[in-house]
């Protein structure tokens, strides 16, 4: 059985009065079977981008249903902070919901349902985006 963790970090001595420190951690185990941890992976992958436009990134066709347990990890690469990667998940009817937007350097986790596509839009030509899916 496979076993993986997350863990994130957050500390700033000056964000707040008071120093802060916040650390947490979680196993990434099935939907319905918590004591089985998700044994499936993409890999970390990268995709680059030669325009910028927007591109569906993770097709809700390749992964899991609603029922399943699917984590994703989506990194900008480019160590240009004006350079951004808006991180969306299709709306249907044309329409995309925004997650958010990823600055140069910046990366987010999240869990996903594998219902609706993820989709990025680059802001600039020759980007490239790191992303890694975990699922059943």
């Amino acid at each position: 059985m496979a076993t993986t963790t997350a863990t994130v970090s957050i500390s700033s001595s000056d964000l707040t009065g008071d120093a802060l420190a916040l650390t947490t951690t979680t196993t990434l185990t099935k939907a319905a079977d918590p004591t089985v941890g998700l044994q499936q992976t993409t890999g970390v992958a990268r995709k680059y981008y030669a325009s910028a436009a927007a591109n569906t990134l993770l097709s809700a066709a390749d992964y899991a249903t609603a029922t399943q347990a699917t984590k994703v990890y989506i990194k900008n690469l480019s160590g240009t902070k004006t350079d951004t990667v808006l991180v969306t998940v299709d709306g249907g009817a044309g329409t995309d919901l925004n997650l958010g937007k990823l600055y140069g350097g910046d990366w987010t986790f999240f869990p996903w349902d594998g219902v609706n596509d993820i989709n990025i839009t680059t802001s600039a030509a020759g980007m490239t985006v790191e992303y890694l899916v975990i699922f059943e």
